[in-house]
């Protein structure tokens, strides 16, 4: 029987300072006043249809990996979103495309759940610094909510 090792192991480990590898949990949270609109964001008005929410900035190299969205007071009746990732300067890269859908599309958010990534795309390596991005669908939202996002993923460094 052979023997087979595969090359470049090790090769994608970023800072060597830990034993226990370079694994990052990213959190966001979306809470909503009576009216639907953003608590401490830069818009007083409800989260409308096809508002883009950014929650989080994701670093450089950052590999994506999963996610969970865990709605502990649901928005409006109808409420869903899609939650993935647009680069902040706006502009795409092919080698690893912007996609505002990456972790699910018209994942339910007015239903109290815990709810897990909702697609089976490859892992993705960010080109450049990202944004974690809520767009908004169903129903406009008009009542208190509570969202948290937590992402998972490696610290790569930059390519």
């Amino acid at each position: 029987m052979a023997t087979i090792k595969k090359k470049f192991i090790g090769d994608k480990q970023f800072g060597g300072f830990t034993p226990y590898g370079n694994l990052t949990t990213l959190r966001a949270t979306l809470q909503t006043n009576a009216a639907g609109a953003v608590i401490n964001s830069d818009s007083a008005a409800a989260i409308g249809i096809g508002d883009v929410v950014i929650l989080e900035k994701l670093p450089q190299g950052f590999l994506l990996e999963d996610a969970q969205v865990i709605v502990s007071t649901g928005m409006t009746a109808s409420s869903t979103g899609d939650l993935g990732f647009i680069y902040c300067d706006g502009v795409d890269d092919p080698a690893a495309p912007q996609d505002a859908a990456y972790f699910g599309a018209a994942l339910n958010g007015a239903a109290a759940a815990r709810l897990r990534t909702a697609s089976a795309k490859a892992p993705v390596q960010l080109a450049k610094e990202a944004y974690l991005v809520w767009t908004h669908a169903g129903a406009a939202n008009a009542k208190a909510a509570r969202l948290d996002f937590i992402v998972h993923g490696e610290r790569m460094g930059p390519r």
